[in-house]
């Protein structure tokens, strides 16, 4: 009778074991890993207008997906919390993978310009405010700025210019709504990661002293040359690289200027300009010319009317900045001017 009911007691025990596992089948399992696109998320005991608070992810937080229902998932994180949280503050593994791949491919670009947010911002994969983003970064944030790009303001389409209001006898063709385009700038945040962000959220860290000079032109890029000696202090003399004030332009840059110190007068004068249609990015280093001495030397790309890019390089010996020729490169300037003075 006893050895009867131990065996009952077994039946019993393993049966049970088998109905809670039947009963569990899933929901412990790992549907997929998303990450956390939000600042912070709450997790819930459960989904219902009334719950407990289960714990808490943040951004860029690694989370197993559990289970879904509707608008909410199940996650387990590091650490072993579990908790029902909203849907729409998760990425894919593809996202965080896209976010990686772009980090890697940028790492050794070399930096245009430094900036901070104005504002908080989302850090996104490619241009563009429906494209995906992951990480957030906080208004204030130290920035390196690698390249420009830019994309389609959504939902919005640009005024009509006067002599299409003017005018009475065109097309409807010629009024359709013509896109926004905004400015966009793949920067590398201070914590080493690399994505893309509005160009308006940024303020760009330019010097005061050169950057009253801009005349009205937005400043695009901006390169320490060299330091000049002045009296007990060292000077540095710039690069600036312009353009003109609005988004969405063919080209990243229409001027250089190179501002140097006059060290008698105590102020930075202009001691070069020239006008083309530019790429980003501009190249800055020290090279040895021989009897001039080592001299800082930078690198423009200018693209020409059919969207071909050349490299034009120039050297600054204090106060003078000449363009450095290739061996068989002749210069273009004096042919252009006699050709436009013929026409």
């Amino acid at each position: 009778m006893k050895h009867f009911r131990q065996q009952f007691l077994l039946c019993i025990s393993i049966f049970i074991l088998l109905f809670s596992s039947a009963c569990n089948r899933g929901r412990g399992r790992v549907l997929e890993v998303a990450y956390v696109s939000g600042v912070q998320a709450t997790l819930r005991d459960h989904v219902a207008a009334v719950y407990e608070k289960a714990g808490v992810v943040k951004n860029g937080e690694r989370v197993e997906v559990l289970d879904h229902d509707r608008h909410f998932v199940k996650v387990r994180t590091a650490d072993g919390t579990t908790g029902w949280m909203e849907q729409r503050y998760l990425v894919s593994q593809e996202v965080f993978d896209q976010i990686q791949k772009l980090t890697a491919d940028n790492q050794n670009d070399p930096v245009q310009a430094r900036g901070a947010t104005r504002n908080d911002t989302n850090l996104h994969v490619e241009p563009g405010r429906d494209t995906e983003h992951l990480y957030q970064i906080s208004s204030g944030e130290k920035l390196s700025l690698l390249k420009r790009g830019t994309a389609e303001k959504p939902g919005a389409v640009a005024a009509p210019s006067r002599s299409a209001k003017q005018g009475s006898t065109k097309n409807e063709q010629d009024k359709k709504p013509v896109p926004v385009i905004e400015d966009w700038w793949l920067v590398r945040d201070s914590h080493n990661r690399v994505g893309w962000v509005l160009a308006r959220m940024i303020d760009l860290d330019v010097p005061l002293d050169i950057a009253q000079y801009a005349e009205g032109q937005r400043i695009v890029a901006f390169f320490v040359l060299n330091q000049v000696q002045d009296g007990d202090k060292k000077v540095a003399q710039y690069l600036t690289v312009l353009t003109e004030p609005k988004d969405g332009l063919p080209f990243d840059f229409n001027q250089i200027r190179v501002f140097t110190w006059n060290v008698r007068r105590h102020r930075y004068e202009t001691a070069y300009r020239e006008r083309m249609e530019g790429v980003l990015p501009v190249t800055v280093s020290q090279e040895n010319f021989e009897k001039e001495g080592v001299l800082p030397a930078f690198v423009i790309r200018v693209m020409d009317d059919n969207g071909n890019v050349t490299a034009r390089k120039y050297k600054l010996n204090t106060p003078i900045v000449r363009r450095v020729y290739a061996p068989g490169e002749q210069p273009q300037r004096t042919a252009t001017r006699k050709a436009k003075r013929r026409r």
